[in-house]
């Protein structure tokens, strides 16, 4: 391996062109390591300047635009497909798009931690990596290094090489793991681990094990464990693969939590949090037959000491800057992928749908977002949220304090808000502490953090924000899902308020935005402190983010109550004034409403907005009695 500095002498580049390259992958195998770059010494330097160790060719896209392809010799092939909901490392390195990610190893092998955690959202690539990490390490009768070998991995040596294709390996996915019950739950991971453990059939008439293990290999086979047999797989495993192999294990387990999540929402959280202390701590915890052990989730969970004494636990969450670019697209992975496929002109639109999101301090691309949206014709929609569930949503509306009602607000408009992030936080501490909900946003993948700053305590306190259009999309959809549920909204509300936004049509707006009113006054009580709160979360929902959304702020010569300001002229301004008494009828509550109408223009509450550039302008005045309402508007 050269330096940077080495290799700008040798090619005759400035230093800063040579980590240009580097950073923005044109140089296979080259590392970061400190802040210098080490690249390897067959790299070659191209007359076009691009640096490379494979055949370069240049081809015109269908589309007509230059697509760069590295490929071993100079034969021109079709573009490879993406690789949509493909985690099979062999086959997604070797049949599809693939963005290599086999830094990886070179990174652990350096840090060489006895067990990891890596915590990030779903679909971010974990179950892809962790494939990777097993075909790597793993011992196999076919020689799997040809899988590695035009990867950056391979580039770095024999330092890493060497330890490819070297241990027994254990893998365990609990990704699917979604039941609604204890004895669901525990059928499928036994299911699990028979398959695991039949992976191993070498281990069934070995002469290097004693007859009992024999007989318990033969029971977890034949799915006749029961749940204290189950607990300890990790670690009878790993001892017999030891015994047969002379070879500690490597175990990988992808999607620790899945089941603990579903244990929460489903009522059987003590019974799986019970195994899995059980199961973890034999394979993880003092357990001398373990080489190296992986494990992925969207949660840090601690408070529960799963992980007790594990005092060799590295945790790797999105907010350290270990491993921060190995799950996720950077921008220069993205670049080199847009060119691929001939649609670099799409970037800027591909950037505000999937970007925004900060691991460590490397800025990422939702990868299933972007490889849905190249693939489906550059058409922006909300990839990753339409694939999964999230109801985490609809936990924040329910257990919603007034300060986290306002946060959720701000950020719903594109506003930062400061917050305590504390990375153990578990969902069941909700019911605590709403305050824990942007915790769980942000490991779940639904905020950013654009500033941080490390306590005492272990939290993190944090500016977040929204990521990227496709997340606000899902704020958007779910406060609407959750205020159709408890009957605030109707979905006939919710299409006329679209349609009218996009004809322009001003009466038929006015209109549904007084349904709209009619029915969240009479849902909250006369003067309750939420009403506000909910009212305006739920009109932007309505809006589809075509209006920036004000309440309670000055304008003229007095406070208005909810003003809504179009990003887009030609559509209407609109401010509402509300006023509440109690006990009136109909003939005094229509007067009232009148007044709050009048108020409007006697404090010129349109100041503002006529300052902004809108003339044409909606008021409405609303009064409430109890669950009576009335409107007038001009």
């Amino acid at each position: 391996m050269k330096t940077s500095k080495e290799i700008a002498i040798k090619w005759g580049l400035s230093e800063r062109t040579v980590s240009y390259l580097c950073s923005n992958g044109r140089i296979p195998g080259a590392y970061k390591e400190g802040r210098c770059w080490q690249i390897p010494d067959n790299a070659r330097k191209p007359s076009d300047s691009r640096v490379k160790t494979g055949g370069y060719k240049k081809k015109v896209s269908a589309q007509g635009s230059d697509a760069d392809n590295f490929n071993g010799d100079d034969t021109d092939i079709s573009r490879k497909p993406l690789p949509i909901g493909i985690s099979d490392y062999i086959r997604a390195q070797s049949e599809y798009y693939y963005v290599d990610k086999t830094l990886m190893i070179k990174d652990f092998l350096d840090k060489k931690p006895l067990v990891s955690l890596f915590t990030r959202p779903r679909r971010f690539g974990k179950t892809l990596n962790m494939d990777m990490l097993r075909v790597f390490f793993e011992k196999s009768e076919e020689d799997t290094s040809i899988y590695f070998k035009d990867k950056q991995i391979w580039a770095c040596g024999e330092t890493y090489t060497k330890h490819q294709g070297k241990y027994p390996v254990i893998f365990l996915s609990f990704k699917d793991v979604k039941f609604d019950s204890w004895k669901a739950t525990l059928s499928k991971i036994s299911a699990i681990l028979q398959t695991e453990y039949g992976r191993h059939g070498e281990l069934a008439d070995s002469s290097k094990l004693a007859d009992y293990e024999k007989v318990y290999y033969n029971k977890i086979v034949s799915g006749l464990a029961d749940e204290v047999e189950l607990s300890a797989a990790l670690e009878n495993l790993s001892r017999m693969l030891f015994e047969h192999y002379e070879t500690n294990a490597v175990i990988i387990v992808d999607e620790y939590d899945t089941p603990i999540q579903e244990g929460y929402s489903k009522n059987f959280y003590d019974e799986i949090i019970g195994f899995m202390r059980n199961l973890f701590s034999g394979g993880f915890k003092d357990n001398k037959y373990l080489a190296y052990g992986f494990l992925t989730g969207i949660l840090r969970i601690a408070q529960e000491s799963i992980f007790s004494g594990l005092n060799n636990l590295s945790v790797n969450t999105i907010l350290d800057s270990d491993f921060e670019s190995f799950f996720g697209f950077s921008s220069s992975e993205v670049h080199q992928m847009l060119e691929y496929y001939g649609c670099a002109h799409k970037e800027s639109e591909l950037q505000q749908w999937y970007d925004g999101y900060i691991f460590g301090d490397q800025e990422i691309y939702n990868p299933w977002s972007v490889i849905n949206y190249i693939s489906k014709g550059c058409v922006p929609q909300a990839y990753w949220v339409n694939a999964g569930r999230n109801e985490i949503i609809e936990d924040v509306m329910k257990t919603s304090s007034d300060d986290v009602y306002e946060r959720l607000l701000a950020l719903m408009q594109g506003d930062r808000v400061v917050a305590r992030v504390n990375q153990t936080t578990v969902y069941r501490s909700l019911s605590d502490d709403p305050a824990n909900i942007y915790s769980i946003l942000l490991v779940a993948g639904y905020l950013k953090t654009v500033k941080k700053q490390l306590q005492s305590d272990g939290s993190y306190m944090c500016e977040i924000a929204i990521p990227n259009n496709e997340i606000f999309a899902v704020y958007k959809s779910e406060i609407l899902s959750y205020y159709t549920s408890i009957g605030i909204i109707k979905d006939t509300t919710s299409n006329v308020i679209a349609e009218s936004l996009y004809s322009n049509d001003k009466k038929r707006l006015q209109k549904a935005i007084g349904e709209y009113m009619t029915k969240s006054i009479s849902f909250y009580d006369a003067g309750a402190e939420g009403f506000y709160h909910g009212l305006v979360l739920g009109l932007i929902a309505l809006m589809d983010n075509q209006y920036k959304i004000k309440s309670n702020r000055e304008s003229g010569d007095g406070r208005y109550d909810v003003s809504l300001f179009p990003k887009d002229k030609e559509h209407a301004g609109i401010i509402m004034e509300i006023k509440w008494e109690k006990d009136l009828d109909q003939k005094a509550l229509s007067n009232l409403a009148g007044k709050a109408l009048s108020q409007i223009d006697d404090k010129h509450y349109d100041t503002e907005m006529v300052q902004a550039g809108i003339s044409d302008i909606i008021k409405l005045g609303m009064a409430f009695s109890g669950k009576e309402v009335a409107i007038k508007t001009r």
